[in-house]
């Protein structure tokens, strides 16, 4: 009897913590289906779950031990019956599969933007600091000398000054975008594997010594929202947060021009 109420408190529970809104802030134009797709499969889960537990009560009550001369219950396992099972849980996990795979194509957030004139930012993960780089008016980042970064000189990523791409790009540790326009990252590691994550746009991504890779987002509410590393990068890993601020397009165009004039 103890062991159905632990089950029933347990069962209860779960649908009630997982029926509530849990989930951060939403500040991306496609975090939508990332949501839809979380949804749905908890939902199946969740139903996996409940049935599961209330099975477990059912045996634990129907074959408890009654005190009978003969011991507990005992039966002899049925192939059809293990078949099944294996057929429903195949198809389940297949199924979510699938249908994140959808999701995933349909999203494409891998990849240089698609539009003409996105916002074009560099990220820079190295232990334990986030930096990001605006190219300047040409378009272009210049090059980098990774030997040359020293952060307690102003120059956490070592920029060549010397590159005429490289005088005017700008490095700060706030990643900066305009609302409701399409940013294109390119994501770099000097040093080991970092991810870049932002859980209000329902985005991540590892970054990867040796890789520039290339993504997209749209963000889509302004407000402050926090970027964190979700993976584990050394021994100082929990100091690896930063902030995203999205603001108006306007106050965007006049960062970058006054960060220009400096």
């Amino acid at each position: 009897m103890a062991l159905l109420i632990v089950i029933a408190v347990l069962v209860v529970g779960s649908v009630l913590f997982f029926s509530r809104d849990w989930l951060p802030v939403l500040a991306s134009l496609t975090g939508e289906v990332t949501d839809s797709q979380l949804s749905l499969n908890l939902i199946l889960l969740g139903v996996v779950f409940v049935c599961a537990q209330l099975a477990l009560g059912l045996f634990v009550w129907k074959y408890r031990d009654r005190g009978r001369p003969q011991g507990p219950f005992q039966t002899q396992p049925s192939w059809r019956t293990e078949l099944i099972w294996l057929v429903v849980a195949a198809s389940i996990f297949l199924g979510l599969n699938l249908a994140g795979t959808r999701m995933w194509a349909a999203y494409k957030p891998s990849g240089p933007s698609s539009l003409p004139d996105p916002v074009r930012v560099e990220v820079t993960a190295v232990q334990f600091r986030w930096y990001f780089r605006y190219p300047g008016p040409d378009g272009v980042f210049g090059h980098v000398d990774a030997s040359r970064a020293d952060a307690s000189l102003g120059d956490p990523l070592g920029l060549d000054r010397t590159d005429p791409a490289s005088a005017d790009d700008q490095v700060s540790s706030v990643l900066l975008l305009p609302a409701g326009r399409e940013a294109e990252l390119t994501l770099r590691a000097p040093d080991v594997i970092h991810s870049f994550f932002v859980p209000a746009l329902r985005f991540k991504q590892d970054a990867v010594p040796g890789m520039n890779i290339q993504v997209h987002v749209t963000p889509a509410q302004t407000g402050q929202y926090e970027i964190q590393c979700a993976e584990l990068c050394g021994v100082g890993h929990h100091q690896m947060n930063a902030r995203l601020l999205v603001v108006p397009p306007a106050e965007f165009d006049r960062f970058l021009s006054e960060a220009r004039k400096k």
